[in-house]
């Protein structure tokens, strides 16, 4: 308010100062004279007009100002909740991977922007036995348990996703056959090496994991078509197992 008084009063005197300049120069020139009265009235109409008129334009402006700064913080507050619920909305709720459609949004456009990578599919063993022996939340430890081990295995920036109950899915980026190979054995040692303990006995945690190099003009259907074999024969050939190998070999 003290500033609004004080830009006001500024205004009100440069309203009198102006008056006062066209009293003394042009007034002569129109050979007219300005007596004691009229320089009261040259000095009291600018003021009493300007002043009032200047505070409330001054408050006016200030409360816009106050109003769109408001305005700009409510939009970037709302922005970012956005953010959040896009981000949410992407991810599986328990694990915080990206859901079945994200994953295979994002695979998708990342074979866009490379010809090589790999794609992993990891199904966790026996986990039904886990459900019906011990119950659905020994059932979600489990998984979260997998999940980390899955996180661990990987290497970063590559993506991850929960495709399925028990099942992940993941896309090394730019990873070669003899990569994807060590990668996927890291994470189905990761896991084997869990310790699982929610009763009086352990449970052991194991995964199978089929895998297929990412080739130049392969669908995404086409890789986990390819990828889902190489995981049925892991599990064929006595489970807790990792086969990976390029698309056209796995056909």
């Amino acid at each position: 308010m003290k500033s609004i008084f004080l830009r006001a009063t500024l205004v009100a005197g440069l309203a009198v100062a102006g008056s006062l300049l066209v009293a003394v120069t042009v007034v002569p020139l129109l050979g007219g004279r300005v007596d004691g009265n009229a320089w009261l009235m040259l000095i009291l109409c600018p003021l009493l007009t300007a002043l009032p008129t200047s505070a409330y334009t001054f408050w006016q402006g200030d409360r816009l100002k106050l109003a769109h700064r408001e305005l700009a913080r409510t939009h970037a507050q709302l922005a970012a909740a956005h953010r959040r619920l896009a981000e949410k909305a992407s991810r599986d709720d328990m694990t915080g991977m990206l859901n079945r459609e994200n994953f295979f949004a994002m695979l998708d456009s990342s074979r866009r922007k490379t010809d090589r990578g790999a794609l992993l599919i990891i199904d966790a063993d026996h986990f039904k036995k886990i459900n019906d022996s011990f119950g659905h939340l020994t059932g979600d430890a489990a998984l979260l348990e997998i999940a980390a081990a899955i996180s661990r295995g990987v290497r970063s920036g590559d993506v991850l996703g929960r495709i399925g109950g028990e099942e992940f899915g993941a896309f090394l980026v730019g990873a070669t056959e003899a990569e994807a190979s060590v990668v996927a054995e890291r994470i189905r040692r990761e896991v084997e090496k869990v310790c699982f303990q929610p009763a009086s006995a352990p449970i052991p945690l194991t995964v199978s994991i089929g895998g297929t190099i990412c080739e130049l003009g392969a669908t995404v259907s086409e890789l986990m078509r390819a990828a889902d074999r190489r995981l049925y024969e892991a599990k064929n050939r006595g489970r807790n197992l990792a086969i990976v190998t390029e698309l056209l070999s796995a056909a």
